[in-house]
């Protein structure tokens, strides 16, 4: 059996590296979406 150290290295170290993984899913994606702007206009030309 691990010592309570130990497991609260563990634990302390899975919510470090748990954290922010939404706030860096998103930023991976861009700041803002693409949006269908002209996209008739970029038919044409």
């Amino acid at each position: 059996m691990a010592s309570n150290t130990k497991k609260t290295e563990m634990r302390r170290l899975r919510k470090t590296r748990a954290s922010g993984k939404a706030r860096k899913r998103i930023a991976r994606r861009g700041s803002t979406p693409a949006f269908p702007i002209h996209k008739d206009a970029a038919k044409e030309a």
